[in-house]
């Protein structure tokens, strides 16, 4: 009898072992940074405007008349994060419209790049103009093995991974952390890029910022998908017998 407990207790306990073992390599972030080179942090990073891109744009003078035909009267929105906004969406050439300057192209430009255009074409107009631009929709989505899964507003000019991935929640425990996968739109083209944050080196990828509706999937690992197929509360059964079946063998020596 103690001897088919023993046997029963090995063939139970082996599921078990192999939806519990977990290694650290699969879990820990920035692993060996310790000992990595230096990271470049001297190139700063700033947002390509893509078409579909809603640009914020303010001109100003010391007269508030004389920049006033170039700017829209303000919008009258019930969603908070665009009430006030003066917006011109870009098209899928990259132009926006806008007033007396007309069609003026600012697709493919950073936002430094952008504001600068703007400022030499407003003063054909007028003196020493001061043009305030931005992208007033910077947003990125996050799915799959998170907390949170949600799309997120940017209100700043520029999100790493890292706070992308901290706003979700972080990931579950069986999200795959070396195989992140992140699409995004470059010059009308989707593309499709895999990251690994257990691997420091990522913090000089092109990754480490997001660009503007980036989507970022974390995918399950193999201990998630299992589960799918045979029930989340598998394990849990596996355990319970086991553990009846150690005590029994242990009242029965």
């Amino acid at each position: 009898m103690i001897r088919f407990l023993k046997k029963n207790l090995l063939l139970l306990l082996l599921p078990v072992f192999l939806f519990s073992c977990g290694s650290r390599k699969d879990i820990i972030y920035f692993q060996g940074i310790d000992n990595a080179k230096s990271y470049d942090n001297s190139q700063n990073y700033e947002a390509i405007i893509q078409p579909d891109d809603l640009l914020s744009i303010i001109v100003s003078t010391d007269s508030p008349e004389v920049a006033a035909p170039f700017n829209l009267p303000e919008i009258q929105s019930n969603e908070t994060e665009y009430k006030g906004l003066k917006t011109y969406l870009v098209d899928n050439t990259g132009y926006i419209d806008y007033p007396v300057l007309g069609k003026i192209k600012l697709g493919g430009l950073t936002r430094t790049e952008a504001n600068n255009k703007m400022v030499t074409a407003v003063s054909e107009y007028i003196r020493k103009p001061i043009v305030n631009l931005r992208i007033a929709n910077f947003k990125y989505t996050v799915l799959g093995e998170v907390n949170k899964p949600n799309s997120y507003p940017v209100n700043g000019e520029r999100v790493t991974l890292i706070e992308a991935l901290s706003a979700a929640g972080d990931l579950t425990i069986y999200g795959k952390r070396k195989n992140i996968l992140i699409i995004r739109e470059k010059e009308g083209k989707k593309t499709y890029n895999r990251v690994d944050i257990t691997n420091p080196d990522f913090l000089n990828s092109p990754f480490y910022y997001l660009s503007q509706n980036d989507v970022i999937f974390v995918e399950p690992n193999k201990t998630k998908v299992n589960s799918s197929v045979i029930g989340p509360d598998v394990y849990v059964l596996f355990s319970t017998i086991s553990l009846l079946i150690t005590i029994s063998v242990i009242l029965l020596r």
